[in-house]
Order: structure tokens, then C-alpha cells, then sequence
């Protein structure tokens, strides 16, 4: 039997056999408080970051996931382990090394206002090409895109038909959405905005993908903050 077309001759992912993820940004880190970058470097959570992560425990309590997955980086996997005790059946979080952020490279635990200062050069080749200028030392837009693709599309064959939450980084987050959108324009990317313990859903299938839900944060209507920026595009971490 033929199978039915979305609009405009687009195939959906089947759900039979594509992965559903729901992708976490973490809850804000002592450093997204400083404004320092961070990219790699092990960050814990802040005060205001465990409750955004208390939140979205209480939004998902009971909710059944297949596996769950979690950046190994602190803020990620802090974030993970208090909504993993709210879940249906407790699934036990299993780290992925290859979903951290983006390698920032010397740019580590620098302000906007230090690297305005002693990297102008490379603040004018990310203008000039956002996509694949790498930070000095680390990785571009690019390299992140690959290492992270290939991540969710290992995972994706390890749970076909299932449903899978994930913990990890806005930049991350970003690939996941490329991945669905079949890519992203170039100058789309830092509109993108990926606040603290967002929700951001997609379907994968090895062909294809749906974005289904991007920057949920409707549990943190009751907090003062909900930060926004992170180490991709040369804004505030």
C-alpha cells in the first residue's frame, strides 16, 4: 500500500520505526551566571538551575521513557538524575560523552568582554561565517553538527519505535533541530534561542525527520529566569 504523503510531498518519519527524542537543554550553570564560556568545561548547577530542573521533574513526573541518555558533563547530568527520579520506572541515565556542547577551546571561562579584547580576528570570522569558524582551539558550528549528529543517529538505531529523553547542551539542542529540518540556514542558527531546561522534540528515522516541538520551558512560567544564551554563536554563555 502506498503510503500517505504530508503536505507539500514530504514522507514522515514512520513511527513504527523512527526514534522519538525529547531533548533537554540543562538548568542554568554557576558559569551561564558569571557570563563566563564555558563549552567542555565541568560546570555545576546554580541555585536558580536546580530549581528549572525541580520544575521540569514535577512537569514529567510519571512519564515513561524507553532509555534516557545525558551529556556526562555535570550541569547536564545534575539536571538528568533529579528528573530520572521523577520518571516511570526510574530508567537509569546513561552517559554520552559525544552530546557535550561545543569545544570553546581557549575561550574557556572568558567573558564576551575578554574575547572582544584578545580574539577580535575570530569575533570577525564567526560574523563572516558562523558555521565554520572554529573557536580558537576547539570546534566550529560544523564539527559540532557531525559529532552530535552521529550521536542521535546512534542512538536512534539502539530504540527504533521508541521514545528517548535526552540531557545536553543549547548547542546541541540546535543539531537535534538541523537533523530534523534537514539542515538549517546558516544565519538561522543564532535565532534559535534554547532557554534553560527547555523541551525540544523530534522525530528521527535513518531517511528523515519532524521537528515537533522546540524551546518548551512553559514549567518555568513561575521562575525569574529562563537564560537563553550559550557558547555557540558568540553570545553570553
Amino acid at each position: 500500500m502506498k503510503r500517505r504523503l504530508a503536505p507539500f510531498g514530504f514522507t514522515a518519519p514512520d513511527r513504527a520505526t523512527a526514534t522519538e527524542f525529547w531533548v533537554v537543554r540543562h538548568g542554568e550553570s554557576t558559569w551561564n551566571v558569571d557570563g563566563r564560556y564555558q563549552g567542555q568545561t565541568d560546570v555545576p548547577l546554580s541555585h536558580v538551575g536546580v530549581l528549572q530542573a525541580a520544575s521540569l521533574a514535577e512537569r514529567l513526573t510519571g512519564l515513561h521513557f524507553d532509555a534516557v541518555y545525558s551529556s556526562d558533563l555535570a550541569r547536564a547530568m545534575q539536571t538528568a538524575e533529579m528528573v530520572t527520579e521523577r520518571l516511570s520506572g526510574h530508567p537509569p541515565v546513561q552517559p554520552a560523552p559525544d552530546l557535550r556542547e561545543i569545544d570553546v577551546g581557549e575561550l574557556s571561562g572568558l567573558t564576551v568582554a575578554d574575547i572582544r579584547q584578545q580574539y577580535p580576528q575570530y569575533l570577525q570570522d564567526l560574523s563572516a561565517d558562523s558555521w565554520g569558524t572554529r573557536r580558537p582551539g576547539g570546534e566550529s558550528m560544523e564539527d559540532l553538527f557531525s559529532r552530535c549528529g552521529a550521536a542521535f543517529h546512534r542512538i536512534r538505531a539502539l530504540h527504533p519505535g521508541h521514545r528517548v529523553l535526552v540531557f545536553t547542551h543549547g548547542g546541541v539542542v540546535r543539531v537535534a533541530v538541523g537533523l530534523a529540518l534537514g539542515g538549517v540556514p546558516a544565519h538561522s542558527w543564532a535565532r534559535l534561542s534554547v532557554t534553560n531546561t527547555s523541551i525540544t522534540r523530534v522525530l528521527l528515522s535513518e531517511q528523515s525527520g519532524t521537528l515537533l516541538g522546540f524551546n518548551d520551558d512553559a514549567h518555568l512560567e513561575n521562575l525569574a529566569e529562563a537564560t537563553e544564551a550559550d557558547d555557540v554563536l558568540g553570545q553570553s554563555p
